[in-house]
């Protein structure tokens, strides 16, 4: 393991030395290294030994510059070393012998470097591996967030659709049943029949059908097309909210902010509509501040309450809510942070930056 971590230290150390440098630096240095040492090794003479020694600046050609100068290197450090030897008189008795000892030595330098030169391909080959993959997850992280934008886009407009055909289906037609059921109440009036207040109670049921009808469909599709269509719907969601659960819920929004794209308005309205919903009915709060405000940094939408709080982090297994609107801030390009709030309970504060949206989303001052 300790050899390993050296080895992997080593390579990291001269890697980056490496990229830092041209071929010619290294390749000059390289031969500049076999020189100085090629002359340390004929001042010392033949009794020491210097055979280990150019495997580094051998062992650096063949890793930074292929097997082709490497094998040059190490012919010059053989010839170098010989011509050392022989520069000192320090002659063999044997004439076969420096030959013989020049080619072990040779031999040696050579299966280093296609050591070497089969471990650096091996390193590109797992680098140009690591590369492809990751550039497939990053294919693969862009095409998850495209589908799951697409998915929120048929959503909304699948709840748009449906909050239309409810306000320009149903409620039309149940509208015109109103109108039929209180004329003939008027006429079994005019006549004195039983039957005029049965009639009258059943022309309520339809008024309170066509209220309930309304009132879904506004929930369906609540921001109008107006650039100023999700400050009102934010208020109207925030009176709407005080009177069914009998909590304080206020909306604060000191200037005017205008949202001119209707998915940039609705994204934002569900995800207050969804923290407000959490807030009263997980953290049990009995007040409710939605504030939304804008800047030249971009846009922030918060929602804090009095309740018992809730985690600092958006879970990733648990939570549909809080993984809608995780995903919702994701495909704003926005941030979103939960902490606590200045009321003593959770605090969800959502930064739309102006970059993602500048051409819809504007400060009216």
């Amino acid at each position: 393991m300790q050899l390993a971590k050296t080895i992997a230290d080593l390579e990291t150390r001269f890697g980056h030395w490496g990229a830092r440098r041209s071929h010619v630096e290294v390749a000059l240095f390289t031969l500049a290294l076999v020189l100085a040492i090629g002359y340390v090794d004929y001042i010392t003479g033949k009794d020491v030994s210097f055979s280990v020694v150019y495997v580094l600046p051998i062992s650096i050609a063949a890793w930074f510059l292929g097997p082709i100068y490497a094998f040059a290197l190490a012919l010059l450090s053989v010839t170098v070393w010989m011509v050392g030897d022989y520069g000192v008189d320090k002659g063999y008795s044997i004439i076969f012998v420096p030959f013989w000892n020049a080619s072990i030595r040779l031999g040696f330098y050579a299966f280093l470097i296609v050591l070497l030169d089969r471990l650096n391909s091996l390193q590109r080959g797992l680098e140009r591996r690591v590369e492809e993959r990751a550039a497939e997850l990053t294919h693969e992280i862009a095409e998850r967030e495209r589908l799951e934008r697409d998915l929120l886009a048929v959503s909304e407009r699948e709840q748009r659709r449906i909050g239309q055909d409810l306000h320009d289906g149903l409620c039309q037609h149940l509208a015109g049943t109103a109108i039929a059921t209180q004329v003939l109440a008027e006429k079994l009036t005019a006549r004195g029949a039983a039957e005029s207040p049965e009639t009258q109670r059943i022309v309520g049921y339809v008024e309170e059908a066509i209220a309930l009808a309304r009132g879904i469909a506004r929930g369906l599709d609540p921001v109008t097309m107006r650039a100023d269509g999700l400050m009102q719907a934010l208020e109207e969601f925030s009176s709407v909210t005080s009177e069914m659960y009998g909590v304080k819920s206020v909306f604060r929004c000191d200037s005017p902010v205008l949202v001119r794209s209707s998915a940039v308005a609705s994204h934002l309205y569900r995800i207050a509509q969804e923290a407000v919903s959490n807030a009263i009915k997980h953290g049990s709060a009995t007040e409710v501040v939605t504030a939304l405000e804008s800047s030249e940094t971009g846009l922030r939408l918060s929602i804090s309450d009095n309740g018992c709080g809730m985690t600092s982090s958006v879970p990733s297994k648990s939570g549909m809510g809080l993984r809608i609107m995780a995903d919702r801030a994701k495909v704003l390009g926005a941030s979103l942070q939960i902490g606590r709030a200045e009321l003593g309970g959770a605090e969800l504060l959502l930064v739309v930056p102006t970059l993602e949206f500048s051409d819809d989303i504007s400060h009216a001052r």
